[in-house]
């Protein structure tokens, strides 16, 4: 607990005065912020919406009947009788007139309209599913991304700290060369010191650039070019069991859903395959009326598979089975290593911030204000000052990064069990 409230005594003066500053010029974001933005206007999002639209119109058009089909014909006759003598001027013009009405309706076999519409309930489900996993997939990305830029302004802040230090025991160092107390080299090795200060901050600001770019673009640009995120790094949960984050992965991750929707959505495609063997009838019916005759006739049509039985594709559909079958276990045993794995980082990178905590940090701060004071005293050099410097600086560098890493793990942890823990 020592460790990190002195890294806060290190970093919140630096830390205020950024957010004072980009609150003047931008907004500040905080993680929950950010992910609703990134759910909200990303691409990913709108494709996935996009995916469950289509299968709606997939389901409505599985749902529909066959339309029906009409014909007719018509047209004028002329009766070839040599017995009448030919057709003479005081017959009625309409008994020339000859037209015949068709009507065709196919019947589908119920079996085969059931597997069908099965085929796009699953879709639809599927594609439900999809969503969550995107939805999933993106929030763990919004959050390895906003740690990533909260380490690169808790880097940059370190690096104008330090700055200021340098900066500080060199107008101390040109001062006792001033005074002949020191010599001519000693100023010349603190303005080096100066420039490789002022390097390190210039490369930290472009590291938080180019973080905040990373971050604004999952968010489809909402956040804009002028902001900073503001929160802390998570912590350890407690009562974190492997065991019970493999039962959660395998009974809740949306993408092992997903699979077994495709799964059981290929059961009914080879279903549907199956019944469409069974001929559709067509039930037909007219009217005719022709010259001396008139006549109302019915019937049927029915195919008749004599040669091609749909074995291709019925052995497609199986095919097809057996690849999502084989997806979904791959998937199963990928996600069981990246939940055993981002498990044990998450147990090595506690210990490491356990060693932080009980003393490394306290001690690291403590050094340099010694340093600090014997340099002003004149009991120790400026060589011993810039060590004790550098190695302040690299623990709380270290300790920024252990609970970063401690962070992203838990993010990905997240990920690959399927929710929050």
């Amino acid at each position: 607990m020592g460790g990190v409230l002195a890294l806060i005594c290190v970093v919140s003066v630096g830390l205020g005065a950024t957010i004072a500053s980009a609150q003047s010029e931008g907004q500040v974001y905080g993680l929950d912020m950010i992910v609703d933005l990134a759910l909200a206007r990303n691409p990913l999002v709108s494709s996935a919406e996009g995916t469950i639209e289509q299968q709606k119109g997939q389901q409505t058009a599985a749902g529909a009947y066959p339309n029906p089909t009409v014909g007719g014909a018509g047209g004028h006759g002329m009766l070839r009788d040599t017995s009448r003598g030919g057709i003479g001027p005081n017959l009625d013009p309409d008994s020339l007139m000859e037209y015949n009405v068709t009507f065709g309706q196919p019947v589908e076999w119920p079996s085969l309209r059931t597997a069908r519409q099965r085929v796009a309930d699953l879709g639809l489900a599927t594609a439900s599913v999809g969503m969550q996993e995107t939805r999933l997939n993106l929030a763990s990305q919004v959050k390895v991304a906003f740690y990533d830029l909260l380490l690169a302004q808790q880097g940059a802040d370190l690096a104008k700290q330090n700055l200021d230090t340098v900066e500080g025991v060199a107008r101390i160092v040109k001062a006792r060369v001033k005074s002949g107390e020191a010599p001519q080299f000693e100023s010349i090795k603190a303005e080096v010191e100066v420039l490789k200060a002022r390097q390190q901050l210039a490369r930290a600001d472009n590291l938080v650039r180019i973080n905040r770019v990373a971050v604004d673009t999952l968010t489809g640009g909402a956040l804009g070019p002028a902001y900073l995120v503001h929160g802390e790094f998570r912590m350890l949960p407690r009562d974190l069991q492997i065991d019970g984050l493999m039962a959660r992965m395998i009974e809740q991750h949306p993408t092992i859903q997903r699979l077994l929707k495709s799964v059981e959505q290929s059961d009914w495609k080879i279903e549907f395959e199956r019944q469409a063997r069974v001929p559709t009838v067509t039930v037909n019916g007219g009217f005719w009326r022709e010259m001396g005759r008139e006549a109302f006739q019915g019937g049927l049509s029915v195919p008749m598979p004599l040669w091609y039985r749909r074995q291709g594709e019925i052995a497609s559909s199986l095919g097809a089975k057996r690849r999502e079958e084989a997806e979904l276990l791959r998937t199963r045993n990928e996600l069981g290593r990246a939940v055993y794995q981002h498990y044990q980082d998450v147990r090595t990178t506690a210990e490491l911030i356990d060693v932080f905590d009980k003393g490394l940090l306290k001690q690291a701060q403590e050094a340099l204000r010694l340093a600090q004071f014997s340099f002003q005293q004149g009991a120790s050099s400026l060589l011993e000052v810039l060590d004790a410097q550098r190695v302040q600086r690299q623990t709380l560098l270290d300790y920024s990064l252990a609970r970063h890493d401690l962070s992203v793990s838990l993010a990905r942890l997240e990920q690959a069990v399927g929710g929050t823990l």
